[in-house]
């Protein structure tokens, strides 16, 4: 059985694998603020404000989570 090893540069050098793990940990601190906002000013609201919106103070994270993260 033959082997083949493929010695060609794919283009992903360190400095561009370095870039992406940088635009990767921006993106994950941007979302996790986003979510931390969304769920403090939810929070701050008292129960009839949000009975008034249809909110269950329980559901806070998970609307949280999906403006956060879309999921």
């Amino acid at each position: 059985m033959a082997h083949v090893i493929n010695t060609t540069d794919t283009g992903f050098n360190l400095i561009t694998r370095l870039r992406g793990l940088a635009e990767e940990i921006k993106d994950s601190w941007a979302r996790r603020a986003e979510y931390k906002r969304t769920f403090a000013e939810l929070d701050s609201l008292s129960n009839r404000d949000l009975a008034d919106i249809g909110v269950r103070r329980c559901d806070i994270p998970q609307i949280a989570h999906v403006q956060a993260y879309g999921h």
